[in-house]
């Protein structure tokens, strides 16, 4: 397993990706393309939002993992979300998943965060994983207001 950053020359890569990602665990809203391209130009133009890999095994790109950054005085600071992970379904259950959770722990550390936040959907398989590598559950409602539609 290999972890490649991604570049804005990857965006039609990384798109692609995401799309697969829809079919397989879909966002809570529509997946718009253009909304998509939109936002991973301008995380790739500004690393202070976040950082990106593809993750590749025996020289083919499987999936990617995407970190984004918030502040949050109850975490203690630089927060690191794990804003998108996919690894395509024929490479799963090879423990590639807990390699990219552990690169990524380590490249948040470097980054100076406090504390790896992710959301997953109810009944998706990886949170079994998820909770192997330390992340705990939160008695919690996610609640989201547009700004921009």
């Amino acid at each position: 397993m290999k972890m490649n950053p991604i570049g804005v020359e990857d965006v039609a890569m990384l798109v692609r990706l995401m799309r697969a990602m829809q079919l397989d665990d879909p966002w809570s809203i529509p997946f718009e393309e253009g909304r998509a391209l939109a936002a991973v130009e301008m995380l790739l133009r500004n690393p202070e939002y976040g950082r990106s890999w593809f993750v590749e095994e025996d020289g083919r790109t499987i999936g990617y993992i995407i970190l984004s950054f918030d502040f949050s005085l109850e975490y203690g600071g630089r927060n690191a979300w794990v804003d998108e992970f996919f690894i395509e379904q024929e490479s799963r259950g090879k423990g590639i998943g807990a390699q990219v959770l552990e690169f990524f722990e380590q490249e948040a550390r470097k980054a100076g965060a406090t504390a790896i936040h992710l959301e997953v959907n109810e009944g998706n398989r990886a949170i079994k994983l998820y909770r192997r590598r330390g992340f705990e559950d939160h008695h919690r409602y996610l609640m989201t207001k547009w700004l921009v539609k």
